[in-house]
């Protein structure tokens, strides 16, 4: 599991929106990512919506509107599971790539959450379900209110 290591970050969303973008795929993952998204940015003081996508594919144009509408930060949850095609590296490469871009292109964080499976029990264990050895919800809120921070320390 690749949870060792992982930073432990300070984070203080106070003033903060956040909107979460969420991929409708995989409920008992993606559930379990939004609430541990939610959690975290309840616990950083962050004012935080949900926008319900229909897939990973989509986060990216989506997340791109919030951000333009205001938003500090964004927090993109999704859930892609390998198959027997090559649609999964294609909606892969296409969700991490567009999210790349619409943080790039408009200078605000986008917290990365969407996981790309081998199998579905990888995703149980990592979604922050009881059980689950890593909550992959939370660490995205964190990366992306940490980064929110870090930019405004580097523009003041």
């Amino acid at each position: 599991m690749s949870g060792t290591g992982s930073p432990t970050l300070d984070v203080d969303g106070t003033g903060l929106e956040v909107v979460i973008v969420a991929g409708s795929w995989h409920d008992e993952i993606t559930d379990g990512l939004i609430a541990g998204a939610t959690t975290t940015l309840d616990e950083a003081g962050a004012s935080h919506t949900l926008v319900r996508v229909p897939g990973s594919f989509e986060l990216p144009v989506v997340a791109k509107a919030a951000l333009e509408a205001g938003a500090d930060a964004v927090v993109a949850l999704g859930v892609i599971i390998r198959g027997g095609t090559p649609h999964f590296e294609y909606v892969s490469s296409a969700a991490t790539d567009g999210l790349t871009r619409v943080a790039l292109d408009t200078g605000k964080p986008v917290g990365f959450g969407v996981l790309t499976l081998d199998d579905e029990q990888q995703g149980l264990d990592r979604a922050g379900l009881p059980g689950s050895k890593e909550d992959k919800g939370r660490e995205a809120a964190e990366a992306a209110v940490a980064t929110v921070r870090a930019l405004r320390a580097l523009r003041a």
